[in-house]
């Protein structure tokens, strides 16, 4: 489970990741997108993609699961 406090500090990851939203609602940054979110989401982000949750609520907590291979999967 991951439940940032105020600010979202990640960094590009080195697998492709997966988010399931369990609670609360904000705006996903996944590169140069944004995308608003809320609980039941599913988010996904390739490997070394810069992403962030902004906006989020306090009630915010999402599962986070890496997959695959290092670099990420490549079609």
């Amino acid at each position: 489970m991951y439940r940032p406090a105020e600010v979202d500090r990640q960094e590009p990851h080195d697998r492709d990741e997966v988010y399931f939203v369990a609670s609360g609602f904000g705006i996903f940054v996944n590169g140069r997108d944004q995308h608003p979110f809320r609980s039941g989401d599913m988010l996904f982000v390739p490997a070394g993609v810069v992403h962030r949750f902004e906006d989020f609520s306090d009630d915010f907590c999402t599962w986070v699961v890496f997959y695959g291979p290092e670099g990420g999967e490549h079609p």
